[in-house]
């Protein structure tokens, strides 16, 4: 068995079941290893943003690592940006970085690079293996990285003759560490706390946007009044019919500030304090009022669930939650031109009970509020602010929930950034569909450009945010990468496209001329 063998085993028996790749020939034992060694998914991607997207995506449904296959310090660098909202979404993930054999590193080869210097920055955990004989238990270590609460990335470089040099054998999995418990005492201060607070908001990041979290957040809101918050782009919400309500902080600065003017005392649960997404002229970067006090229920590392049932219990909270959704299917459109709004209603409308929704819709998202209280899905947000990230998160959702719909939300700009992931759909026959809200523009843009005071809105300048001439053709781009695609310039043939995805299986996109 060589290194690479060894390597692959060690995911396996870790329990790491998909591999995301986009290999070069320093990859090519592992690639040879795949064939050896049952019990993982290969999954290629033709752009390294591509790979890490859906290794996030995945990793988001999963709750578990994939890992990553990428060529060197060039192949690691083309996927950081995804790997950037991947930590911010806390997801695991495992990057396999093929590199020089360790004796060729002396000549500086042409695709030489600082990888470290690279994977630093989105890297919580890296190592460079330096021997065949320690690949296996390096990988173990990387593993176990990656599960650190709550979710981490961890990369390892394979050198070329690690992987084709002569291993041991694979490595057993290490013990994963768990979500820490949350303390009585602080349980008891936060109970106090919530109490005595006129207005109370209670902001809550990672596992416990999930149902169990949401009930034990509704029972406390039924005996405080407390309000129940999320980020703006929370990893992962289940929300719909059937679950408590949350309210998602807005995303302009002014909003924030409005949204939270009230809030005396701020309860942290795995996340932390809000700030604006930029810094404005004129506007704040802290949104909190003046005088609101910031507790912190629960770290990202600790267990932000058993901490909101605690909580509750230490409330005596009733055991019925308050602010539960009632199913609200909107009534279609009347037939007319297609704008957001209508997408919104139409997507709500029709939308299948436990489906998954990646979004990237940007400027398109405000016609979306009926999803709220429509049938009961996960919808999974931009973490990091790195568009290009929701169409291979969508893929890579897919993946690990296959008897789920997928449905991705996406700007047209940003879906130029990582089109390639359609590809991947196609060949997996992924069960996606792609909504593509072609405004032929970087929309947000065009309200930054004003926001942060360049009023110049000259020929120069406009012609850097519009996506005219030529204008994409989403169906054509669709199609070459094997997935079947529409066009709806009216909400009519909007509301036919999108029923008829949801009726049948397989890749489809939908272009709405908006």
């Amino acid at each position: 068995m060589n290194g690479a063998e060894s390597v692959v085993r060690t995911l396996v028996k870790c329990g790491v079941e998909v591999c995301f790749g986009n290999p070069g020939t320093s990859e090519m034992h592992f690639v040879s290893a795949l064939d050896s060694v049952a019990g993982m998914r290969p999954v290629l991607g033709l752009f390294e943003g591509v790979v890490t997207g859906a290794a996030d995506g995945y990793a988001r449904m999963a709750e578990k690592p994939a890992c990553t296959l990428l060529h060197l310090g060039p192949g690691f660098a083309n996927g950081i940006a995804n790997l950037h909202n991947a930590r911010r979404a806390a997801s695991p993930i495992v990057n396999i970085v093929g590199d020089h054999a360790t004796y060729h590193a002396q000549y500086d080869a042409p695709l030489a690079s600082d990888i470290e210097g690279l994977a630093r920055p989105v890297s919580r955990w890296f190592h460079a293996s330096t021997s065949a004989r320690n690949a296996a238990s390096d990988v173990a270590r990387a593993v176990q990285a990656a599960h650190q609460p709550p979710g981490q990335i961890a990369t390892l470089v394979l050198p070329a003759d690690t992987a084709w040099l002569d291993a041991d054998g694979p490595a057993e999995p290490l013990a994963n560490a768990r979500a820490l418990e949350v303390g009585s005492k602080t349980v008891e201060r936060v109970a106090r706390t919530v109490k005595s607070s006129k207005n109370a908001a209670i902001l809550i990041r990672g596992a416990a946007l999930k149902e169990r979290g949401l009930i034990a957040a509704g029972r406390i809101a039924a005996a405080t009044g407390a309000r129940i918050l999320c980020d703006t782009f929370a990893p992962r919400l289940q929300q719909g019919a059937g679950r408590v309500a949350v309210e998602r902080i807005p995303y302009f600065a002014e909003q924030i500030v409005a949204f939270l003017k009230d809030v005396e005392d701020l309860i942290l649960v795995c996340s932390k304090a809000p700030v604006t997404f930029f810094a404005y002229p004129g506007k704040p970067s802290w949104p909190l009022p003046d005088g609101c006090r910031i507790d912190g229920l629960a770290h990202a590392h600790e267990d932000g669930t058993l901490a909101l049932e605690a909580l509750a219990e230490a409330l005596g909270a009733p055991k019925e939650p308050a602010n539960v959704v009632p199913l609200r299917r909107p009534d279609l459109p009347a037939a007319g031109k297609l704008d957001a709004f209508a997408c919104g209603t139409i997507v709500s409308h029709f939308l299948p009970d436990n489906a998954i929704i990646s979004d990237e819709a940007a400027t398109s998202r405000v016609g979306f509020a009926d999803l709220a209280t429509a049938a009961p899905h996960d919808i999974l947000t931009l973490t990091g602010g790195s568009i290009g990230c929701m169409i291979p998160a969508g893929t890579g959702a897919a993946i690990a929930c296959p008897d789920r719909k997928v449905i991705c939300l996406q700007g047209d700009g940003g879906a130029m950034y990582t089109l390639q992931a359609l590809w991947t759909q196609a060949r997996e026959k992924l069960d996606v569909t792609t909504i593509v809200f072609a405004n032929r523009s970087y929309a947000i843009l065009n309200i930054e450009l004003l926001r942060v005071g360049a009023t110049a809105r000259g020929p120069k300048a406009m012609s850097m945010l519009d996506l005219h001439d030529p204008t994409l053709d989403w169906i054509k781009l669709a199609e070459g990468m094997g997935v079947e695609a529409t066009r709806a310039e009216t909400r009519e043939d909007f509301q036919a496209q999108f029923k008829s995805a949801m009726n049948a299986r397989g890749p489809r996109l939908i272009e709405a001329v908006i």
